[in-house]
C-alpha cells in the first residue's frame, strides 16, 4: 500500500473567510427569527392577522376619507364594523357546534344500519362487520341504565348474609357547592386568552392604519433604500395591490362559503350554515382548502341520510362550485396567480402550520405573499422573491440562452409560441433570442465556449428558427394571453406599442421583379459561428415578412470563397456580427462582396450588446456600408423599406412614361 500523503494547509483568504462569516451569520440569524416565531407566537401570531386585517381593512378607510370624513374616525368606524361582523360570526359559529354536538347520538343508528348493509352485500366478516358490533357494544352500553343492586352495601338486611370479616364501608368525598366567585373564575378562565388576542389584534388594526405612512417610511430607512422616490412609489404600489388582493380574496372566498351553505342548505345537510362559515375560511388554503371542507358535510350526509342522495348532491355541489369559483371566477377578477410558486405555497404551508399551528395553515399564503411583494419592491429582501415568487429565476435572455447550451430548442420554442399569443415574432428574437445570443458572445470572449459548444449552439439556435418558420409575425389577437409564467415575464419586457409589433408583411404580388427571386436577401455571418446563428434568425424573420432569404457561413467571405458564392437573384446582403473587435474584418468582408455584387445594398448588421448611434454609423462609414442596423427587426424593417421604395420608384416612373406617351 502506498504511504497516505498529508496534504499542505491551504490558507483561505479573506474574501472566503467573509463569505464563510456571513453565511454562518446568515444561518444563526435565520434560527433567532425562527425560534423568535415559535416561541413569540402568542404576540406574533395576532401581530400578523393585525397586519392582513389593515391591508382588508384599508380601502375601506381610504373610501370614508375620501368623502371628507376624519382618518381617526373613519378607523375606528371601519374598525367597530369589522369586529362586530367577526364576533357575529363567531356566535352564529358556536351556535351551531353546539346544535351539531347534540344531535350526533341520533346518527348512530343510520351509521349502524348502512355499515350492516354493507355486510350484507360484502362476503365473509370484514372490517366494516367488526366497525358494526364495536358500534351496537358502545349502544348498549350507552343505553344501560345504572344497576341499583350494584350499590348496595354486602351484609345489609337486604342481602344475603356472608360470613366472614365485615367489608369496607365505602366513604364518598364531596367538594362544598362552589362560591359564586369561584363559579366566575371558572365561567371566565377559557375566555381570557382569546379576548386578550382579540384584543392585541384591535390596537394593531387601529395603529397600523392611523400610523400607515410613518410605517412605510421606517420599511425604507430599515431597507436601506438610495432612491427614495423610486422605493417610495413602489412601496405605495403594493400596499394598493395587497390591499385589493387580499380583500377580493376574502369577498370572493365569503361569496363562496355563501353559496356552499345555500346549496347545503338546500339540499338539507343539518348545520348548514356551519359549513358554508367553514368553507369560506378553509379556502383560504392552497390546494386542499376545498377538499378538508367538503369532507365534514360529506361525511355528516353519510351519518344522516338512510339512502345515498344526500352524500351524493353534496358531492355535486362542491364538483361544480370549486372548479367554477377557481378557473373561471378567480382569473377574471384578480388574475391567474397570488404570485407564488406552487412549490412555495406547500413550502410556506408546511413551515407555518409547524410553527403556529392551524391559523398558520390559513395565514401561509397571505403572509408569503407578502414577503413576495416585499422582495419584488425592496433590494435587500430580493432573494425573498427568488425563493418564493412564481416568476423565473432567470431572465427570458438567460432562459433562452441556458437551453441553446443543453440543446433543448424544442423547449424554446413551446415558450416562444406561448409569447406569440400576446407579442410579435421580431419582439421575440430582438428582446429575447439576440439578448441570449449576446449573452453566449459574452462567454465566447472570455474563452468560456470552446468550438463543439458553439456548434451546439448554432445548430439549436438554427432547429429552433425552423419550429417557428411556420408562425404568421402579424399582430396576435387581443383575446388570446399567456398563462405561462416564464411567457409572461418575457412579455412584461416588451412594450404593446413598440415598432417591432408593427412590422408589415409584404405581399409576393406586390414586390418589384428584381424582389422576385428565390432569395432576394443574402445572409452572411460575419466571423463566428454566433454569427452565423444570428444570420439564421435574421433570415427567418425576413422570410416570415415576405422577403425569402437564406443564410451563408462566415467561411463564404473568405479570399479562396467569396467567388464561388451563388448570388442568384441577391439584391441585398446582411452582413452580421456580434462580436465589435473586428473593424477592419468588417470593411474586408463589405469590399469582397461588393466586388461580387457591385448592384446589390448591403446592410452591416451590428448587434452589439450596448453601442450608441453615433458608434454604430461610425462603424458603417469605415466598413463603407449602405446601410447599418443594430438589431434583427431593424435590419428586416431596412429590407422592407428598400423593396417598397424600388417599386414606388418604378411605379413613378410608369406613370412619368404614361404621361409623355400621352403628351
Amino acid at each position: 500500500m502506498r504511504p497516505l500523503t498529508r496534504q499542505p494547509f491551504k490558507a483561505r483568504s479573506t474574501e472566503e473567510l467573509l463569505a464563510l462569516l456571513a453565511a454562518v451569520a446568515t444561518a444563526i440569524l435565520a434560527v433567532i427569527i425562527v425560534s423568535m416565531l415559535y416561541f413569540g407566537r402568542d404576540i406574533f401570531v395576532p401581530v400578523a392577522l393585525a397586519i392582513l386585517l389593515s391591508f382588508v381593512l384599508a380601502p375601506l378607510v381610504g373610501l370614508l376619507q375620501r368623502i371628507s370624513v376624519p382618518r381617526g374616525l373613519a378607523v375606528v368606524s371601519v374598525v367597530i364594523l369589522a369586529f362586530s361582523l367577526i364576533f357575529a360570526l363567531g356566535s352564529l359559529l358556536a351556535t351551531q357546534l353546539t346544535q351539531l354536538a347534540g344531535d350526533l347520538p341520533r346518527y348512530q343508528s343510520t351509521i349502524s344500519e348502512k355499515i350492516q348493509a354493507f355486510r350484507d352485500t360484502k362476503a365473509g366478516s370484514g372490517t366494516l362487520e367488526r366497525a358494526s358490533d364495536m358500534l351496537k357494544d358502545l349502544s348498549k352500553e350507552l343505553d344501560k341504565p345504572k344497576d341499583a343492586s350494584s350499590a348496595r352495601v354486602p351484609g345489609s338486611v337486604l342481602g344475603p348474609k356472608v360470613s366472614g370479616p365485615p367489608a369496607p364501608v365505602p366513604v364518598e368525598v364531596r367538594q362544598p357547592d362552589p362560591s359564586a366567585l369561584e363559579s366566575l373564575r371558572t365561567l371566565i378562565s377559557p375566555l381570557v386568552h382569546p379576548l386578550a388576542t382579540t384584543f392585541i389584534i384591535i390596537i394593531f388594526v387601529i395603529f397600523i392604519l392611523l400610523q400607515r405612512e410613518d410605517l412605510r417610511n421606517r420599511l425604507i430607512r430599515l431597507a436601506g433604500s438610495y432612491d427614495l422616490q423610486r422605493t417610495t412609489a413602489a412601496l405605495d404600489d403594493a400596499a394598493s395591490r395587497l390591499s385589493r388582493l387580499f380583500l377580493t380574496q376574502l369577498i370572493l372566498n365569503g361569496a363562496f362559503g355563501v353559496v356552499i351553505g345555500t346549496g347545503l342548505w338546500l339540499i338539507g345537510t343539518p348545520s348548514a350554515i356551519l359549513w358554508g362559515i367553514l368553507a369560506a375560511a378553509l379556502r383560504f388554503v392552497p390546494y386542499v382548502g376545498a377538499v378538508i371542507a367538503a369532507a365534514f358535510p360529506l361525511a355528516l350526509a353519510v351519518a344522516v341520510d338512510p339512502g345515498w342522495s344526500m352524500l351524493l348532491w353534496t358531492l355535486a355541489l362542491f364538483l361544480v362550485v370549486e372548479p367554477v369559483v377557481g378557473h373561471v371566477v378567480e382569473p377574471m377578477v384578480y388574475g391567474h396567480s397570488t404570485g407564488l410558486s406552487p412549490v412555495a405555497v406547500v413550502v410556506s404551508a408546511t413551515f407555518w402550520t409547524a410553527l403556529w399551528g392551524p391559523i398558520g395553515l390559513v395565514l401561509a399564503t397571505p403572509l408569503t405573499v407578502c414577503l413576495v411583494v416585499l422582495g419584488r419592491h425592496v433590494e435587500r429582501l430580493e432573494f425573498l422573491d427568488v425563493m418564493f415568487g412564481d416568476r423565473p429565476a432567470l431572465s427570458p435572455p438567460e432562459i433562452f440562452y441556458q437551453r441553446m447550451l443543453a440543446g433543448d430548442p424544442t423547449e424554446a420554442a413551446e415558450k416562444a409560441e406561448e409569447f406569440l399569443k400576446e407579442r410579435s415574432l421580431a419582439s421575440y428574437y430582438d428582446d429575447v433570442a439576440l439578448k441570449g445570443l449576446q449573452l453566449a458572445q459574452a462567454d465566447a470572449e472570455r474563452g468560456a465556449l470552446d468550438h463543439e459548444r458553439l456548434i451546439k449552439i448554432r445548430d439549436a439556435v438554427s432547429e429552433f428558427a425552423g419550429d417557428l418558420s411556420d408562425q404568421d409575425d402579424r399582430p396576435p389577437p387581443k383575446r388570446d394571453s399567456t398563462t405561462d409564467a416564464e411567457a409572461s415575464s418575457a412579455v412584461e419586457s416588451v412594450a404593446e406599442n413598440a415598432a417591432n409589433e408593427t412590422l408589415p408583411i409584404l405581399e409576393k404580388e406586390a414586390l418589384p421583379p428584381e424582389w422576385l427571386g428565390e432569395h432576394p436577401i443574402l445572409c452572411v455571418a460575419g466571423r463566428s459561428l454566433l454569427d452565423e446563428a444570428a444570420a439564421i434568425m435574421l433570415a427567418e424573420l425576413s422570410t416570415a415578412h415576405g422577403l425569402a432569404a437564406r443564410v451563408e457561413p462566415a467561411e463564404a467571405l473568405s479570399t479562396r470563397n467569396v467567388f464561388s458564392l451563388d448570388t442568384t437573384g441577391v439584391t441585398m446582403v446582411c452582413l452580421v456580427y456580434l462580436d465589435p473587435s473586428g473593424p477592419a474584418h468588417m470593411r474586408y468582408s463589405v469590399r469582397r462582396l461588393r466586388r461580387k455584387l457591385p448592384t446589390a445594398t448591403i446592410i452591416l448588421g451590428c448587434w452589439l450588446k450596448e453601442i450608441d448611434p453615433a458608434a454604430l454609423e461610425a462603424l458603417r462609414e469605415n466598413a463603407k456600408a449602405d446601410l447599418v442596423a443594430s438589431s434583427v427587426a431593424e435590419a428586416v424593417r431596412l429590407c422592407i423599406e428598400a423593396a417598397r421604395a424600388k417599386d414606388q420608384r418604378q411605379e413613378t416612373l410608369g406613370q412619368e412614361t404614361s404621361a409623355t406617351a400621352a403628351a
